[in-house]
């Protein structure tokens, strides 16, 4: 089969299109012929090589996808049938991430796409969706909390906002000039200008700081003054802290969530509802992947890139 990879870690320019063998489809697993995968920074911070797990080359990253179903293992439990539809989060570990003709996952990490949906929109929903469901599960805020949102225009930041006020959350959400009305429209009940002051500008608008906060615009510790005492902040890079006022940041890993099937399903159903906006900038060729890493490492993207397969 035909992949996207790389021989070595390294800048966009490493990534190339080479052949590897067929995967084979185990008990427990199914086989999916990808037609689309979205591109997301943390495939670069897999070419780069910054992973605990570097992985052996070729390396082929790549964390979710869509396509259709081409084979079904041995005692898998499965509602799915051979030429379905599907999108899947791939936990892409040396030669296996998503990049690629064919992929295996387990059955627990599949379903079919939501409803209306291409092929290429679905495929930016698996891994930056969960994310953004585990992101709100680490918080455990109930209905009528207040929680402050970076990064709110990006993929995973939109999800969150969008989650969160199907949650019945009060969000506060940060955007540029430009993208404020897509952080409005997206459902933010309050939004205010990005950047390091945000966690200031949150307290003009709740005096004792929201209940939580979710950063995914990577402000770090700039973002302690938008929550209350005590409180939490959820962080996806890894970073943790304890503020002097009792504030903890939190990392969230979303291969905790990688096989939780009724979130996956329960990410479908909403899309299929358009409570979740499945925002596509744009669908390159597979031979452009090193253009794509390129423009999403520049940010300002409002949408994710999606490599055909």
């Amino acid at each position: 089969m035909q992949v996207v990879g790389a021989r070595r870690h390294g800048p966009p320019a490493v990534l190339e299109l080479m052949e590897l063998p067929d995967p084979t489809v185990g008990p427990g697993e199914v086989l999916i012929r990808v037609r689309a995968v979205a591109v997301n920074p943390g495939d670069a911070v897999i070419r780069r090589g910054e992973l605990r797990d570097r992985g052996t080359p070729p390396i082929v990253p790549g964390m979710e996808a869509a396509g259709t179903v081409l084979g079904i293992g041995t005692d898998t439990v499965t509602d799915l049938h051979e030429g379905d539809e599907v999108m899947a989060i791939v936990m892409p570990y040396g030669s296996y991430g998503a990049y690629a003709e064919q992929v295996v996952v387990p059955a627990a990490s599949v379903t079919r796409i939501p409803d209306n949906a291409t092929l290429a929109a679905a495929s930016t929903l698996p891994m930056n969706g969960l994310t953004a469901r585990l992101a709100l599960d680490t918080l455990g805020l109930p209905p009528g909390s207040v929680l402050a949102v970076t990064g709110s225009a990006g993929a995973f930041g939109g999800y969150v906002v969008q989650l969160a006020k199907a949650d019945g959350l009060t969000v506060i959400a940060d955007a540029s000039e430009q993208d404020t009305k897509l952080v409005t429209d997206l459902g933010a009940d309050i939004v205010i200008p990005r950047g390091e002051e945000y966690g200031t500008r949150v307290r003009e608008h709740f005096t004792d700081g929201a209940d939580g906060a979710v950063d995914g615009a990577l402000l770090l510790d700039t973002v302690t003054p938008a929550v209350r005492d005590n409180g939490v902040v959820v962080t996806v890079r890894g970073f943790s802290h304890r503020s002097d006022r009792g504030v903890t940041f939190t990392p969230v890993f979303v291969g905790d969530y990688a096989r939780t099937h009724d979130k996956l399903v329960e990410l479908r159903d909403l899309a299929s509802r358009d409570t979740l906006s499945l925002r596509v900038a744009e669908v390159l060729p597979k031979d452009q992947a090193a253009r794509a890493h390129r423009r999403v490492e520049a940010g300002g993207l409002r949408g994710r890139l999606v490599l055909e397969f």
